[in-house]
């Protein structure tokens, strides 16, 4: 199974990102971790970026806030799927992340998630992994199914509740 890159601009960005980890080691999805910023070391993101493929990688994840640039700086050096996570900070609470990083010109795509979106991106990310990997879409249907069951089983406690109370 091919790999997912995750990418955050600083270490402060952990909290989020973590959880684009946790969900990709929950589906057994391969996955390196990187801390490098678009604007303190665009250099070791484009080395990071250009050699995805090469080293494996099927899609990036990309989490930064306030100006967030990460994805766009990594999708503008490769052709795999990036997918960014713009990051509540700053004094707009991320809604500047998330205009930077879904504002990206023609020919240089990054599929957005919410802001702090990271389990999203890494079920995006399986999602993609899963277009040739059965066992991996299997385990997603099962996700889906389990969501379902608490769902309904949620209803039906909230009845009881009403019924009793």
């Amino acid at each position: 199974m091919r790999k997912v890159i995750v990418l955050m601009g600083s270490p402060n960005d952990w909290p989020v990102m973590k959880k684009a980890v946790l969900t990709l080691r929950d589906f057994g999805v391969p996955f390196e971790v990187h801390v490098a910023s678009a604007h303190r070391d665009p250099h070791r993101v484009a080395e990071i970026a250009s050699r995805a493929r090469d080293e494996g990688a099927a899609a990036l994840i990309c989490g930064a806030g306030m100006a967030a640039h990460l994805a766009g700086v990594v999708a503008a050096h490769t052709t795999l799927p990036v997918i960014g996570v713009p990051l509540a900070s700053g004094a707009l609470g991320g809604r500047d992340a998330l205009l930077s990083t879904v504002q990206m010109p023609r020919g240089i795509p990054v599929a957005t998630v919410a802001v702090d979106g990271a389990v999203n991106a890494a079920l995006l990310a399986c999602q993609i992994l899963a277009v040739e990997d059965r066992d991996l879409a299997a385990r997603l249907e099962e996700a889906r199914k389990g969501d379902r069951t608490r769902l309904r089983e949620a209803t039906e406690a909230f009845r009881k509740e009403l019924q009793e109370g």
